[in-house]
């Protein structure tokens, strides 16, 4: 009887080997299916990037507001009837007190 239990537990181990550890087991499973996942998040980002690069390409294609958008932006062009002005943020202010010359703070030594 003894010989039929450990023959039975032997035979159950091995049947459920591959249903977790086999090539179709369980874990490979589970382990796809966060791969599947993973590019699925993938494939709906760049779906999003196709789209906004699909309306760029047929705002080129069709209109001349989005050419000129980036010749002014990226290329800093203006028209002929336009002036460019250029404001520049004013340099941060160092100190108010003006420092003494390197001479002034030499200790005097007389001997």
């Amino acid at each position: 009887m003894r010989l039929i239990t450990l023959f039975l537990l032997l035979l159950l181990l091995a049947i459920q080997y591959p249903l977790w550890l086999g090539k179709g087991g369980w874990l490979r499973v589970w382990d796809m299916q966060k791969q599947v996942a993973s590019q699925n998040l993938r494939n709906a980002e760049l779906k999003q990037r196709n789209v906004k690069l699909e309306g760029e390409v047929k705002d080129l294609k069709e209109g001349t507001g989005a050419i000129e958008e980036r010749a002014r932006y990226e290329l800093g062009m203006v028209k002929d009837d336009e002036g460019f002005v250029q404001f520049v943020a004013p340099a941060p202010k160092t100190s108010e007190t003006p420092l003494p010359p390197p001479a002034a703070l030499q200790p005097n030594h007389r001997h």
